[in-house]
């Protein structure tokens, strides 16, 4: 009893990884965690995609309790409620499966898992019929960067992978860096608005470099919810004391 209490008073600051790995390790932690028992994570943003992950790969099992909410701070407290055998798989990278998703969240966690996926990997898609505005979003947004394949259409069960393409070298060369900047000297809300008028500049095949001192993904997360045209999102250098991001509006 009492290493159990020790183990749930543990609290595993996430903020210091990058999202992937983020998610790579609360979700191996929840694969090895015994009946019953908890751990304490903090995240800077909510951390909703990540609970229908677990709840698409281990089922209904999932125990999911925010103890503070909001800001940079959001802390969640996850359990297992019972035995279950997660999904295994070696051909994806993971699997949101959206019966297991509230319909108002379906974009929101489909779109900030697939953006924080590698290039050359497969997200799995499962739904009771085909997600049509799903489908055509990623058409719209990632044009002929990304591959969907329809692995199964039948009644209750629709599955699909969708395949980040890594950009081609002819992709590349056509992507023009028009500015290159560093945040690190400014406050929060000057480099926030600094970001998002340089994007605003930008024309189709151009992009700017910027540097920052920590992980600047939430800004990644608002360009993704606001942005109506295409664009990239790749880092150059990924800490720990310096972040290079290059930012490009893609042509298309």
């Amino acid at each position: 009893m009492t290493t159990n209490n020790a183990k749930q008073n543990e609290e595993l600051d996430v903020r210091v990884l990058i999202p992937i790995d983020r998610h790579t390790t609360l979700l191996k932690m929840f694969k090895e965690l015994p009946v019953g028992e908890s751990f304490v994570f903090i995240n800077d943003h909510d951390p909703l995609p990540l609970y229908y992950e677990m709840r698409s790969i281990h089922g209904d099992v999932v125990g999911w309790e925010y103890l503070q909410r909001g800001g940079v701070d959001w802390k969640v407290k996850v359990t297992r409620n019972e035995a279950s055998q997660g999904r295994e798989f070696t051909d994806i990278s993971t699997l949101m499966d959206l019966r297991k998703v509230d319909k108002k969240d379906w974009m929101h966690v489909i779109f900030h898992r697939y953006g924080m996926t590698p290039a050359g990997e497969t997200m799995e898609i499962v739904a009771a019929q085909e997600p049509t505005e799903i489908r055509d979003f990623f058409h719209k947004k990632f044009s002929d960067r990304h591959v969907w394949e329809v692995k199964k259409d039948e009644a209750g069960e629709y599955v699909a992978h969708v395949t980040k393409k890594a950009e081609s070298e002819d992709d590349e060369d056509e992507i023009i860096v028009v500015k290159e900047f560093d945040v690190r000297p400014y406050p929060p809300a000057e480099r926030h608005e600094m970001v998002f008028d340089s994007y605003d500049e930008l024309n189709a095949g151009e992009a700017f470099i910027f540097y920052n001192d920590h992980d600047p993904k939430p800004l990644y997360y608002q360009l993704e919810a606001e942005s109506p045209v295409p664009f990239t999102w790749d880092y150059l250098i990924s800490g720990p004391e310096e972040w290079k991001v290059k930012v490009a509006k893609t042509r298309g």
